[in-house]
């Protein structure tokens, strides 16, 4: 297979029925912390944040970082408290929402243009809108949208406090109203749907209502950290809504692309990998692969798989169980993606 075979897959599968996937691999790439960073962040600031009751599970949390567990691994081995999740959420949203600021600034400030920004005016805009799925917490996928002149359905409604109300969003995008014979046609305008199962840094718990709003700082965040609680939380509102939508989308998708995640999520491969299994094509664009995954994928040659390579310019190409190497172009990287192969 060469090179221009390779990149008339790549554009052919940017069709009708795409659903996109995108994970933590996305925002690092514009700069936001991974998980490692987070769990030295933790381990900085939650002693400060935790009373004697919690110090001690807390220390048997550093201890199996230490040890080599990453963050999510540590927190599924150890129940914590619900004051200690409160810590560990209280730290990593205002950690996460420190780097979006310095982003958004170079968005706005700087003229900087988001990797996303750059892809979407390569995809089909459908009436039903582009669903996009994602586990992070950032708006950066929000904020490109907008910025490439899309609007946004999140399924709150309202500009200063907005509530969890998903029909009255998608409504809300309605921009004009036509009779035809008897139909009364709605047209819609160009957006992109964001489902987030895993939370927003954007999303509150104001008494007892899940809320959208850029105002509130101290109320209870909703978003969703590694661990065991994650399985709870996923079950309540709105993550169950965004979940159930999210899955929706995967079901009722025939094509997928997705960029930075890496498929070590149980809320989201139920369905995804079920649709996979049928045959369902998916373009995979990220930086590494894991043992695990290599492994799933060694049968199921509807998945291209784009990754780096160790330590040289260029991206191999997974499918089923061969590799193919390419020298100069890291098409791995969303913006090279968009650049080599879409322009």
């Amino acid at each position: 297979m060469d090179l221009h075979q390779v990149k008339e897959h790549l554009q052919s599968h940017l069709s009708d029925g795409l659903v996109l996937v995108v994970g933590s691999g996305l925002s690092c790439a514009e700069g936001m912390p991974g998980m490692g960073d987070l769990a030295i962040q933790l381990k900085n600031e939650v002693p400060t944040l935790i009373r004697d009751q919690d110090e001690s599970v807390w220390q048997e949390i550093v201890a199996l970082l230490d040890a080599g567990n990453n963050l999510e691994e540590a927190l599924l081995k150890v129940k914590v408290s619900e004051s200690l999740e409160k810590a560990i959420v209280d730290v990593t949203h205002e950690y996460i929402l420190s780097h979006e600021k310095g982003i958004v600034g170079d968005v706005f400030d700087r003229g900087r243009v988001l990797r996303f920004s750059t892809l979407l005016p390569h995809l089909l805009k459908p009436n039903s809108g582009i669903p996009v799925i994602t586990t992070n917490y950032d708006r950066l996928i929000e904020i490109a949208s907008e910025c490439a002149g899309l609007a946004v359905d999140n399924s709150f409604s309202g500009r200063y406090v907005s509530n969890f109300y998903p029909r009255e969003s998608r409504f809300s995008l309605c921009r004009s109203v036509n009779q035809k014979s008897k139909k009364v046609l709605l047209e819609y305008a160009k957006f992109v749907s964001v489902f987030k199962p895993h939370g927003s840094l954007d999303w509150f718990l104001v008494n007892g209502e899940p809320i959208c709003s850029e105002l509130f700082v101290s109320n209870e965040k909703l978003i969703i950290t590694p661990g065991a609680n994650k399985f709870r939380g996923g079950y309540e509102r709105p993550f169950d809504t965004h979940r159930e939508l999210a899955n929706r989308a995967i079901d009722k998708g025939s094509r997928y692309l997705i960029i930075g995640y890496g498929f070590n999520d149980e809320h989201l491969q139920v369905h995804l990998e079920r649709q996979l299994e049928k045959g369902k094509p998916a373009v995979v664009l990220t930086r590494s692969v894991s043992e695990e995954f290599r492994e799933y994928i060694k049968d199921k040659e509807n998945i291209w798989v784009v990754s780096s390579r160790p330590s040289i310019d260029g991206f191999q190409l997974m499918l089923g169980e061969s590799v193919y190497e390419f020298d100069g172009y890291n098409i791995w990287d969303l913006d090279v993606f968009v650049k080599e192969v879409l322009e």
